[in-house]
């Protein structure tokens, strides 16, 4: 079956689809990516939003070169869809996957900015309205006929060019007429409503079939009229008939059976054939009204499914727009050998968060060093290394899609391979070879790499994890690839090479309430430290237990009890 050389469609997924919608129908909703298809013939959500993942877009998958990169990718895109104006839409943003060509980035990029500079100059009402109109289309079903409505309403909310230019030319006239036709058609046939001859072939057929499945009540309901010998009833069954549902006598009478062998018979047998000749009179003439409101459709110059296509691409772009706009996101700069933020917002984080300025690899904003091709990253324990990789990941990730940034400014080269590794709470070979097995074949590999280990040595011994950390920098720096390796070990690390820098995360403190207080800016060319006082001073003071109090006092000894001191002198004397 030519559905399972599609990746994660197997006999099962195959089988499902064609039963639904037939094979090809599957095969032309894989190649366009279309989620709400697969769904709907019963396709979980998302193993749908996978499968068209690696059929629409697996090259550039292939960026992904870890578990923890691929994750930091299906947040960031859960995060967009969430700004969607459509559920289609939604589908849409969720299948993006990076571009392998540069001119492609800068295409969406220029795509997305357009719609965001559209929808920022809308008004409230006017973007109450578009949403309006979206979410109608919606709950209308996405059909034909909900685009060409939800087309007039951007129409008449005075959308025009730049990401509404596919509707400028539009006959408004010609599109609420097609609407029109297209409210009466259905799937199955044509509603009521559209044809008077239609209704009443509908209703008449309703009727008898209503006193075939009452056939016993009929002939008593005759007999009670005085019907006696079998002409009188034959005749009286034509005419109670004919009353109870608007037909002449003679179309009665046509139906009526030669050969009945009692009155049960000839009432069934009457009101049976009649039903059966009024359903297909009603099935002929729906055929008849379809085919003229579809040719009418067709004569209104109006091309349904040109206009249905703009209205998705509209939603499309709206959504990652509204995402743009939400986030205060911003058009990275293509080009350069290496990654660089200016004032970079992590986008997992909610509250009051300290943007950071970083690079590393070649670049030419003004924010960090830009002749290293590795960066060790040291300092305090919750200090936010982890964050920083994380949210660098994220900048590139969305740039490599194509979409804005969060950052005042950000410059990102061509990675072939992103490696994020967070770190891992397991301590055996078996996490250190599993490691060593997903962070080194991209080193090696064709492409260019991009390196974020966060706090290698957590995997194996201190003593080791500083030999294999020096290996990771040597060969990143070789290999020509770029990396931020996240460590505590920085004075156990052999000299680097000279393409590779320490940084620093700072601790300055506690907060009044025994917060940590990060500077979470790193200092370029110092090694930062891990302030364990502050930890063991928030310890001390929050202690209520005797005993326990006593114990983080002996540890404040082994750290520095001066330092522990001084701390929590600090932190009266600010409360």
């Amino acid at each position: 079956m030519r559905l399972e050389r599609y990746w994660g469609v197997g006999p099962k997924t195959a089988e499902t689809l064609a039963d639904a919608i037939g094979e090809e129908a599957a095969v032309a909703a894989i190649e366009s990516a279309d989620v709400r298809a697969l769904v709907e013939a019963g396709v979980p959500r998302g193993r749908a939003t996978r499968v068209l993942r690696r059929a629409n877009g697996k090259a550039g998958m292939e960026l992904f070169g870890t578990r923890d990169a691929r994750e930091v990718y299906d947040d960031l895109l859960d995060i967009a869809a969430g700004y969607a104006v459509t559920d289609h839409a939604a589908d849409r943003v969720r299948v993006l996957t990076p571009l392998t060509s540069a001119e492609r980035r800068r295409e969406r990029l220029d795509d997305v900015l357009e719609a965001r500079d559209a929808w920022t100059a809308l008004d409230d009402d006017a973007r109450e309205a578009v949403i309006a109109a979206f979410a109608e289309y919606d709950e209308a079903g996405g059909t034909d006929r909900a685009a060409l409505e939800c087309a007039l309403a951007l129409r008449a909310a005075g959308l025009r060019g730049g990401t509404f230019a596919a509707l400028d030319g539009v006959d408004e006239a010609a599109l609420r007429e097609a609407a029109d036709a297209l409210a009466v058609l259905t799937d199955d046939g044509v509603a009521a409503g559209a044809d008077d001859r239609l209704d009443r072939l509908r209703e008449q057929a309703a009727d008898v079939r209503a006193l075939a499945d009452s056939a016993f009540g009929v002939v008593e309901t005759v007999r009670g009229r005085g019907a006696r010998d079998a002409d009188a009833f034959r005749s009286a069954v034509v005419e109670y008939v004919a009353a109870e549902t608007g037909l002449d006598r003679g179309r009665v009478r046509s139906a009526a059976p030669d050969d009945a062998v009692d009155s049960a018979d000839y009432v069934g047998g009457t009101l049976r054939t009649l039903a059966a000749e009024l359903e297909t009179a009603a099935d002929e003439r729906a055929a008849e009204v379809r085919a003229a409101l579809e040719a009418d459709v067709d004569d209104d110059d109006v091309d349904v499914d040109g206009v249905a296509s703009a209205v998705a691409d509209i939603a499309f772009r709206l959504s990652l727009a509204r995402f743009a706009v939400a986030h205060d996101l911003v058009a990275p700069d293509l080009d350069g050998d290496g990654v660089a933020v200016a004032n970079a917002r992590n986008l997992f984080l909610s509250g009051d968060v300290q943007p950071v300025s970083y690079g590393v690899g070649d670049h030419s904003l003004d924010v960090a060093p830009a002749d290293d091709r590795v960066a060790v990253l040291t300092g305090a324990n919750s200090g936010g290394k982890t964050t920083l990789l994380e949210t660098v990941c994220q900048v590139v990730v969305l740039a490599s899609m194509g979409l804005p940034v969060p950052a005042d400014a950000a410059e990102v080269g061509r990675f072939d391979t992103v490696v994020f590794h967070r770190r891992h709470a397991s301590f055996n070979a078996g996490v250190l070879e599993s490691t060593l097995k997903s962070v080194v074949p991209p080193l090696v590999g064709e492409g260019r790499t991009l390196m974020l280990v966060d706090e290698f040595e957590a995997i194996t011994e201190p003593g080791r994890a500083a030999d294999l950390l020096n290996g990771l920098v040597e060969l990143t720096v070789d290999r020509g690839a770029v990396g931020v390796y996240v460590t505590h070990l920085a004075a156990d690390l052999s000299p680097l090479p000279d393409a590779a820098r320490v940084d620093g995360i700072f601790a300055e403190g506690l907060t009044a309430d025994l917060e940590l207080l990060v500077d979470y800016q790193p200092r370029f060319g110092v090694v930062g430290k891990s302030t364990p006082e502050f930890i063991v001073s928030r310890l001390v003071a929050n202690a209520s237990d005797r005993a326990v109090r006593q114990g983080f006092e002996e540890l404040a000894a082994a750290v520095g009890e001066e330092a522990v001191q001084r701390t929590l002198s600090d932190v009266e004397w600010s409360g």
